[in-house]
């Protein structure tokens, strides 16, 4: 499974890509997109069942598991 990011509430602030440790964000028409195919949910990275993008956003439900 992987993340996506809800393109009507991403404000394109980049703190999810800057914390990624797969590089799977990147900028896509002016908002962030998680690549589903390198996307790993930050397994075996930090506290389990907490990955980093969704820390690091501020937006409440911007960044949802597919």
């Amino acid at each position: 499974m992987a993340f996506q990011i809800v393109a009507e509430l991403c404000t394109a602030c980049g703190d999810c890509s800057s914390v990624c440790p797969t590089n799977s964000i990147s900028a896509y028409k002016g908002v962030y997109r998680i690549d589903p195919n390198s996307c790993s949910e930050c397994e075996g990275e930090g506290e389990p069942g907490s990955p980093q993008c969704v820390d690091a956003c501020m937006e409440d439900g911007c960044i949802i598991p597919v």
